[in-house]
């Protein structure tokens, strides 16, 4: 028997069915659906500490289930003393099942142990249905271990689908469970 995510079964099971119904959709294949989760951390105090980067990606790894990759800039600012090429930060771009797996841990174990969490502000909407998210602390990921932390790190998760409009892409993200606070 082979594994196949729940969220994945949800999507092609109920999701695809409702917004078909509620937006009238002709076909399935119009129907939005989730292309990738990108996870990234910016620190620009990695500039004096180089280590920083190497415990930021090996927890950004632990926390996405692949391998993450070091970000670099692009360009010379004298006033952060940064130099081209330097590295500044850590990304994951996730797809397929390990997506489906880090959106199922991130809505039942991660999002409710934030500290007074009332649920997610619905404003991150770019206008062409992708969302983003902010996280102020990454241990409250499962995956990582409290004691063996150095630093508690932000991230950011941007959430990019195929739908058309934000309207479509928060009617997505709701069947998916996403606890959106009430405006």
């Amino acid at each position: 028997m082979t594994y196949k995510p729940r969220l994945k079964e949800k999507y092609k099971g109920e999701i695809v069915k409702s917004l078909t119904d509620r937006f009238g959709f002709k076909s399935t294949m119009r129907v939005p659906k989730l292309k990738k989760i990108i996870l990234s951390q910016g620190m620009g105090d990695a500039v004096a500490d180089k280590k920083l980067i190497e415990s930021a990606a090996a927890d950004l790894s632990r926390i996405a289930g692949q391998k993450a990759i070091t970000t670099m800039s692009k360009k010379d600012i004298s006033n952060f003393k940064l130099r081209k090429g330097m590295p500044i930060g850590t990304k994951v771009t996730l797809r397929g099942d390990r997506m489906y797996d880090f959106l199922d841990r991130l809505l039942a174990v991660a999002l409710p142990r934030t500290r007074d969490f009332r649920g997610i502000n619905p404003k991150g909407f770019d206008g062409r249905g992708n969302f983003n998210l902010g996280i102020k602390e990454h241990i409250i990921f499962p995956e990582i271990d409290i004691d063996k932390v150095n630093r508690i790190l932000g991230m950011d998760i941007t959430f990019v689908t195929s739908a058309q409009n934000d309207e479509e892409a928060k009617a997505l993200l709701d069947a998916f469970g996403f606890p959106f606070t009430k405006k």
